[in-house]
């Protein structure tokens, strides 16, 4: 499979995209995927990738339509506004459309408060249109935490330090989404904040996997649509952290953030976390942005993840978009 592009202009990249007239040929029966991303410029395109291919190694023989949304209120520069105008549909057109499957992801927060983010007013009339207006809605860290705010208030929650790493997840419900997964998984997780267990348990919320070290991984609730959420990050490919982790110590080097960031947990091997804690000494006694430059080579744990929990889940989730919603609903039951 390869997704489709439903824009009328020329593709940048074939080897993702078929022809719109295969799809027109096909009549009806693909599914219509929509991802709204307020990724910040320097993760768009990176991020915009790994759901592509996340898609398409899930999606099989099943065709599947994708389509990019931005939310208008995003400040960018010069570039990534390019691309966006390029590739992208502001969320307005949604109405329009018949959308199936909707993946929306985000940045990390800047303001203290969600309901003080520029976009706030934007995403709570995306959350809301999404709860009958698709089969199936994912809501991905950090804008999981935003959703169940609106929802139901539930607030999140400000760790004392960053959850990063991998963490092994065990699946605690059986449930449609998580078939065919092992009792336990590796998932990335990286964020400054949670929402906790008991707190979406008391307002209804079916939890799917936790971890004993970071907290709830994957949680769902039932509305006209399915709404599926992550707290942590099961689409990041095996470099994904280290991309993170090398841009906090940049920003530290920088000025640009207080406090040097912790090494991510059971992700690094232990030769390569010995580089990093001499690396660490160097940049808090001197702390200097010309630093980064300096930065070693790494290397992962083997075993680290890539995406292979992800590509279930998401085959799972495509097979429930084709069965439709009355099928989700007595699944879940």
């Amino acid at each position: 499979m390869a997704p489709l592009f439903d824009r009328q202009r020329k593709i940048p990249s074939p080897s993702l995209a078929l022809a719109e007239s295969e799809f027109e040929r096909a009549g009806d029966a693909g599914l219509t995927i929509a991802l709204v991303s307020n990724m910040p410029d320097s993760a768009l395109k990176a991020t915009e990738r790994q759901f592509m291919r996340l898609l398409q190694n899930a999606a099989g023989k099943t065709r599947v339509r994708f389509r990019c949304f931005a939310l208008p209120s995003a400040v960018r520069s010069r570039p990534a506004k390019d691309h966006i105008d390029w590739e992208y549909s502001n969320v307005a057109e949604l109405n329009r459309l018949q959308i199936d499957g909707l993946i929306v992801i985000g940045a990390e927060p800047v303001a203290p408060d969600p309901p003080k983010e520029r976009d706030w007013r934007e995403f709570t009339g995306l959350v809301d249109w999404a709860k009958t207006n698709t089969r199936s809605s994912i809501w991905s860290c950090p804008v999981t935490h935003a959703a169940v705010l609106h929802l139901d208030g539930i607030e999140r929650q400000r760790l004392q330090q960053k959850c990063s790493g991998v963490y092994d997840c065990a699946r605690v419900a059986d449930d449609p989404l998580t078939g065919d997964l092992p009792s336990s998984i590796r998932i990335s997780h990286s964020r400054l904040d949670e929402v906790r267990e008991k707190d979406l348990a008391a307002r209804g919320y079916r939890i799917l996997t936790r971890s004993q070290e970071a907290g709830v991984d994957i949680f769902a609730r039932d509305y006209d649509s399915r709404f599926v959420f992550f707290q942590g990050h099961p689409e990041y490919d095996a470099l994904s952290l280290q991309r993170e982790y090398m841009r906090d110590i940049a920003r530290y080097l920088a000025g640009e953030r207080d406090h040097y960031p912790a090494i991510p947990a059971s992700y690094f091997d232990a030769e390569t976390e010995e580089v990093l804690a001499k690396f660490e000494q160097r940049a808090r006694a001197e702390r200097k942005a010309e630093l980064a430059a300096g930065l070693p080579g790494l290397t992962l744990r083997p075993g680290t993840p890539a995406g292979g929990a992800a590509t279930t889940i998401f085959q799972n989730w495509i097979e429930f978009l084709g069965e439709g919603t009355g099928a989700l609903r007595d699944a879940v039951r």
